[in-house]
């Protein structure tokens, strides 16, 4: 008998919804891939020791290394203490120290496990910033911290570095210095005002073409110290006009989350790695099909990818900073955690429309790994939201 419930519609009305999908199976081995893929990882609260969760959330850090694994099982690079982990919305840089000190220890106990790490700002509020050298500041100060545990760094954009910032060469100067010093090679991460308005006009201009001259002068004059940069713009058009003209050895980092698709796939010339917030909801669905691409199995990669990206662009649909919310019911739903509480209370970002739509998408998509349990689950969320079940 199919496995059913029922399901809210935008007019008011009340579907039962039978599920269709077949749980993605799990790899013998940890798999190899033929692109560099991160998964940027959420963090696990816990609620039963959230007494501020506004000001000072509770994390479960047994839960949230568990997941890690679950991650380095299937193959990925971990993207850690980023925009997926609530940095800035729910994590604050404390809470990120120790996130990051926490999984750099347990990636040392798992072979072949890899992770970077974003460094920012974030403790330094935008409206404190009075000058670029506050700014140098707080970007060495966790530069220095990533790299003191023994991590590689990814520079995350900066809202007090948009706020202060007068020029593009205020930008050069700022990224120059950081690059200069770094001990390893460092991501760069190009992030969208969709994702954080208060990022809106970075790298100095308001204008794509000319955001991206400045990006690409600072990986030039710093092209022996960046890996890679991160573009998370949701624009494959503007992706691909950064990825054809990055200089020789410096990689492209997808983080389009709604075009992901074709361009880890490429265009028969070049093509994209990959840091996405995405691939923690959709871990076992993206390692099959990296999985199959590796083997040359494109028309595979396709089939069982292609499936995930409306179910991302659902999680990522305006306001777009609030995807954490999609990501981390996913979790729950696929049993990586047992309660759906966020940081900050940011599952409350969301409405049941929307998470009746991420429920019939993950569906389709093959992503509800234990379909009854996240049936039973998804029962009792839409009886607490309001939608009876009998």
């Amino acid at each position: 008998m199919p496995i059913s419930l029922f399901l809210p519609h935008a007019d008011g009305g009340v579907e039962a919804y039978a599920l269709t999908g077949t749980p993605t199976p799990r790899p013998a081995a940890v798999p190899r891939f033929s692109r560099i893929a991160y998964a940027a990882a959420h963090v696990v609260s816990d609620p039963r020791r959230d007494t501020r969760p506004w000001e000072r959330p509770a994390v479960d850090w047994e839960a949230t290394l568990k997941f890690r694994h679950h991650l380095w099982s299937l193959g990925f690079r971990i993207a850690e203490a980023m925009d997926t982990a609530q940095r800035g919305m729910g994590l604050d840089w404390s809470g990120a120290q120790e996130l990051v000190r926490r999984s750099l220890a347990e990636a040392r106990t798992v072979p072949g496990a890899d992770l970077a790490c974003g460094a920012g700002t974030d403790h330094l509020d935008p409206a404190d910033a009075r000058s670029l050298d506050d700014v140098i500041r707080a970007y060495e100060e966790q530069v220095g911290f990533v790299e003191k545990h023994g991590g590689r760094a990814i520079m995350m954009a900066s809202r007090a570095l948009a706020r202060v910032a007068a020029s593009p060469d205020d930008y050069r100067k700022v990224y120059g210095r950081i690059l200069s010093q770094a001990k390893d090679k460092v991501v760069l991460h190009w992030l969208g005002d969709m994702f954080d308005p208060q990022l809106a006009g970075y790298w100095g201009a308001a204008d794509f073409e000319r955001a991206l001259e400045t990006v690409l002068s600072i990986i030039e004059e710093n092209r022996g110290k960046v890996e890679g940069i991160k573009i998370s713009l949701l624009d494959n058009a503007k992706e691909v006009a950064l990825r054809d003209r990055l200089p020789e050895g410096v990689l492209c980092f997808t983080g389009d989350d709604f075009n992901y698709a074709g361009l880890i796939e490429g265009d028969g010339r070049k093509y994209s790695h990959a840091l996405l917030g995405i691939f923690d909801a959709v871990a076992p669905q993206a390692s099959a099909a990296l999985c199959a691409l590796a083997a040359g199995d494109a028309a595979t990669f396709r089939a069982v990818i292609a499936p995930t990206v409306p179910l991302s662009r659902k999680i990522f649909e305006a306001p777009t900073q609030y995807y954490k919310a999609g990501v981390v019911f996913l979790a729950w739903l696929n049993g990586h955690q047992d309660h759906f509480t966020m940081p900050a209370g940011l599952q409350s970002a969301r409405g049941v429309l929307h998470y009746a739509d991420v429920f019939r998408l993950a569906d389709r998509a093959n992503v509800l790994d234990r379909p009854e349990l996240a049936a039973t689950r998804m029962r009792s969320l839409m009886t607490v939201l309001g939608v009876a079940q009998d």
